[in-house]
């Protein structure tokens, strides 16, 4: 993400244990409500086209990238990279830009940890919009690395599978997690490719993203992601589901049909159980750039 004409202001944040994090205030400073967006992956960073959800001569919004992310530093770091730093990072950065309470938005982990946010800091948080659940259970990772969506896109399936020895046939993310996570730095980047892969292919209906050259290909991303989902993201199984009557804001809830990536029932499944909830079908994928999610965010932010 890149300052432009609107970008009230950007900084490096010191959050401890050596991690620096790139922050960009951007939009209307007058306006009477401050967004937080977060981003998703984990990993991925903020970018420039995450900017066309809001208005900014109506919304302040306030963009940062998450622990090794995007322009965040260590690039790629992992030490102390989980979810309890990421939710104590979001108070520190909103306090830095002087904000006490704010709306969330966010798709696919930046879901998941928006909602693990508002459970330990509900005071906070006014409403939540959101894209693409995911609460971090195993049966959510397993909707993609076990490809319960092949059915709908059995040539991605079969890449992927063929990515890993025959013996890893029924669950080829069983042989690239660990290779993305390894110190082999070769195996790493070959498994972080497959997985990049995978999910870019399946990411949505208008949005099918394949990663570059694997010349150019820079696994950082992905490890961080990797290091997440072989942690169950660093939550108690059941964690948020468990403890989701507590959320008592208004909370949006917007799910492509589609969804290859973040299976739909976890939506379906929350949308019952937050007292205060909405649930917005969309025909769409994963994807917050496929044309009906995004259209619906923005006019639910608007």
């Amino acid at each position: 993400m890149n300052p432009d004409a609107y970008t009230i202001a950007e900084k490096m944040i010191d959050v401890g244990d050596g991690h620096q994090l790139y922050a960009q205030f951007w939009g209307n400073k007058d306006a009477t409500e401050t967004i937080l967006f977060l981003h998703g992956g984990p990993g991925s960073g903020c970018s420039d086209k995450n900017k066309t959800l809001f208005d900014p001569a109506k919304h302040r919004v306030v963009f940062f990238d998450q622990r090794g992310s995007g322009k965040s530093t260590p690039h790629g770091s992992l030490t102390n990279n989980d979810t309890e730093h990421m939710i104590e990072d979001i108070t520190l950065v909103m306090d830095t830009f002087g904000v006490e309470s704010f709306t969330i938005t966010g798709g696919s982990w930046g879901s998941c940890l928006a909602l693990a946010y508002a459970l330990k800091n509900p005071e906070k948080v006014n409403r939540m919009v959101l894209r693409g659940i995911f609460t971090g259970r195993k049966s959510e990772i397993d909707f993609m690395d076990k490809g319960e969506f092949r059915s709908f896109f059995p040539d991605v399936w079969e890449r992927f599978v063929a990515s890993a020895p025959s013996e890893f046939a029924d669950n080829p993310g069983a042989y690239h997690l660990p290779r993305v996570l390894g110190a082999d730095i070769i195996a790493t980047k070959e498994s972080a490719y497959a997985y990049s892969e995978l999910e870019g292919s399946i990411m949505g209906l208008d949005d099918r993203i394949s990663p570059e050259a694997f010349e150019d290909f820079d696994p950082a991303g992905t490890i961080i992601e990797c290091h997440y989902l072989a942690n169950g993201c660093f939550l108690p199984e059941g964690y948020i589901v468990e403890n989701a009557s507590k959320l008592t804001m208004p909370v949006s809830l917007v799910q492509g049909r589609y969804d290859a990536v973040c299976p739909p029932f976890t939506a379906y499944e929350l949308s019952k159980l937050i007292p205060n909830c909405t649930l917005h079908w969309t025909t769409a994928g994963h994807s917050g750039n496929d044309r009906a999610n995004w259209q619906v965010i923005k006019a639910l932010l608007a």
